[in-house]
């Protein structure tokens, strides 16, 4: 437990699972303890639908009847990857891919099984592709029709493509 907001404690932990087509999951406290409930509707608050597996939250929690449960979710990043691992076919570097400006767009269709889907940026007639690996370096397991979020986009061989994505209360925030 990080600090305490509002009355509930803040915490920092990664997914264990999330399963969006029951609506649930479980995070896992960086400080230990027992799995703390992520229901979808804690997600959909803070402006996404999903979430990957070991994506990192920052998180208020309550204790409930039947344990820890996720009240308020503050901030979801990508999974932290080792160096063994590979990100995936972005040509962009962190630094490049988080000087782009965030695009809010809308999902036309997502297919995990397939492993991409396209949305639409506002004001712009072209589509954008979504890869998969787009999705899990944002934090994100997957998109729905209509779904409404930020793209960092760049021009890949065959068009335009998202590098990263983000809900869409932060492709909306106006800086300050």
């Amino acid at each position: 437990m990080v600090e305490i907001e509002r009355g509930l404690p803040r915490v920092r932990g990664s997914v264990k699972w999330f399963d969006p087509g029951k609506g649930f999951g479980f995070i896992v406290s960086d400080s230990g303890g027992p799995d703390i409930l992520l229901h979808v509707n804690a997600l959909r608050n803070f402006g996404q639908s999903s979430v990957c597996d070991r994506a990192v939250l920052e998180v208020s929690v309550q204790q409930t009847q039947r344990g820890l449960q996720v009240s308020e979710v503050f901030d979801v990043l990508p999974p932290e990857v080792d160096e063994d691992q590979h990100e995936g076919d972005s040509p962009l570097d962190d630094a490049e891919i988080l000087a782009l400006p965030l695009e809010p767009a809308r999902v036309k269709w997502f297919d995990k099984v397939k492993g991409f889907g396209f949305a639409n940026v506002f004001g712009r007639p072209e589509d954008v592709f979504i890869h998969m690996e787009a999705l899990r370096r944002s934090g994100f397991a997957d998109l729905q029709p209509g779904e409404a979020v930020g793209l960092r986009v760049t021009d890949g061989e065959r068009g335009r493509m998202a590098v990263s994505v983000a809900p869409w209360e932060t492709a909306c925030r106006r800086p300050s």
